[in-house]
């Protein structure tokens, strides 16, 4: 991966801790750290690292340690909770060398919210109210686990719960604004340029002249995904708010020929406004991606503004029931074929009433490939107001990257086609 230049600012740093056994041996994928190093970085805050660890107290303790000799505040996520293996609270209870006090207001909170779902309280549930004695507690709104907050001189370390929506609750609406009163961070300015048809080293090659004379404090991050690379540029303090936006035109002339979008958002997303705006509507037709280019396209909320539904005709047999595509172009030319996708995207059309559709038939692997059609082989076809356009890409040789990628390229063939 092309690295960034590295921009040494003096904004005070973030050690991230996530807590649990279930990260370390893979049950759990830990979004906790993604989600706070994205919301702490744009209000000016420097992660310096990320740590997960398990449920040992040792192991605990020593990346606190690591964490306070390294940056100003300190953030843990998990294992707060009423069972004997979440032993964080303990944990910080021997760290600060303190005592375990019962907190009247936490029980209070945890029994508003057992009233409220109908919950019984039990004695589990009930020694969530004791809390370190020299802590400051906060309370948790959404769960029956408070937030725990440390001063240590200058330097501050944050408890939180591992739940993903209590932490993010925790936060936003506590978190964040006491720590923006304490610790003033520079703001992060920055520029999206989304793109595509284009491999990263030779987007690097391209731009190597553009990052060589980019001023001090300034980034260029890219981020590759599936059939995409998202461009990142970016600069901490208002006094680089204008040469940022200059620097910015001079990067999106730089990479005209490949510029999807200038913005920030998803793919679906910019299909999903594209289609908003120019009143349209939209369906799929999907076979190797079993409905996955639908649910990216619903998963952006308005969505039912422009999209009306889709066909999921995995087999043969259905997408000759449901999409009336010949069986004797599917027995001569394959159900991977131009034949049989422009068929799919034309009858969704027309079955679901709307101006788009989108039809994909492909090889996902890892079997069922042919030396003529080896495994990644997709064939999209888009339809816009009675025009067809169809092509052939060859993916790759992973399952589960050949869908994601089919489904991006999908939605970015109809995006540029609207865009004609």
């Amino acid at each position: 991966m092309h690295l960034p230049k590295i921009n040494n600012s003096n904004c005070m740093k973030i050690r991230i801790i996530t807590i649990g056994d279930e990260i370390l041996i893979g049950q759990i994928v830990d979004t906790n750290s993604a989600w706070m190093a994205s919301i702490f970085t744009e209000s000016g805050f420097e992660i310096s690292s990320i740590k997960s660890v398990g449920d040992t107290s040792s192991e605990i303790k020593k990346a606190i340690d690591e964490g306070f000799e390294e940056a100003d505040i300190v953030l843990l996520t998990g294992g707060i909770g009423p069972t004997k293996d979440d032993i964080t609270k303990n944990t910080l209870t021997e760290y600060f060398h303190t005592d375990l006090i019962f907190d009247e207001a936490v029980l209070e909170n945890i029994q508003k919210l057992f009233t409220h779902k109908n919950y019984s309280l039990n004695e589990l549930t009930r020694k969530q109210a004791l809390v370190p004695r020299n802590s400051i507690v906060i309370q948790n709104r959404v769960g029956t686990a408070p937030i725990l907050w440390f001063n240590r001189g200058e330097k501050v370390l944050v408890s939180m719960p591992g739940v993903p929506f209590e932490m993010k609750q925790a936060v936003t609406s506590e978190i964040l604004p006491r720590l923006n009163a304490q610790f003033k961070g520079e703001q992060l300015f920055k520029h999206h340029f989304l793109v595509s048809g284009i491999t990263e080293s030779s987007l690097a090659a391209l731009l190597s002249d553009f990052e060589d004379h980019l001023p001090a404090g300034f980034s260029l991050a890219y981020l590759p995904s599936y059939g995409v690379i998202r461009l990142r540029l970016s600069a901490r303090g208002a006094d680089n708010e204008k040469n940022l936006s200059l620097q910015a035109q001079k990067l999106k002339h730089l990479t005209k020929d490949y510029l999807v979008d200038d913005s920030e958002k998803s793919i679906e997303a910019i299909l999903g406004h594209i289609l908003k705006e120019k009143n349209l509507t939209i369906s799929t037709a999907e076979s190797c991606t079993g409905g996955f280019i639908a649910h990216k396209i619903i998963s952006v909320s308005g969505a039912s503004a422009y999209f009306q539904g889709s066909i999921v005709s995995y087999s043969n047999r259905i997408k000759t029931l449901s999409l009336d595509v010949s069986s004797d172009d599917i027995e001569t030319f394959g159900a991977v074929s131009r034949e049989v996708v422009e068929q799919m995207a034309v009858h969704v059309a027309e079955k679901m009433g709307t101006d788009c559709s989108i039809a994909v038939s492909g090889i996902m692997g890892p079997d069922g490939g042919t030396p003529e059609k080896p495994v990644g082989t997709v064939w999209i076809g888009t339809c816009y107001r009675g025009k067809i356009y169809s092509k052939v890409y060859r993916m790759g040789t992973s399952r589960e990257e050949n869908i994601a990628r089919t489904t991006n390229t999908a939605m970015l063939q109809m995006i540029k086609m609207i865009k004609q």
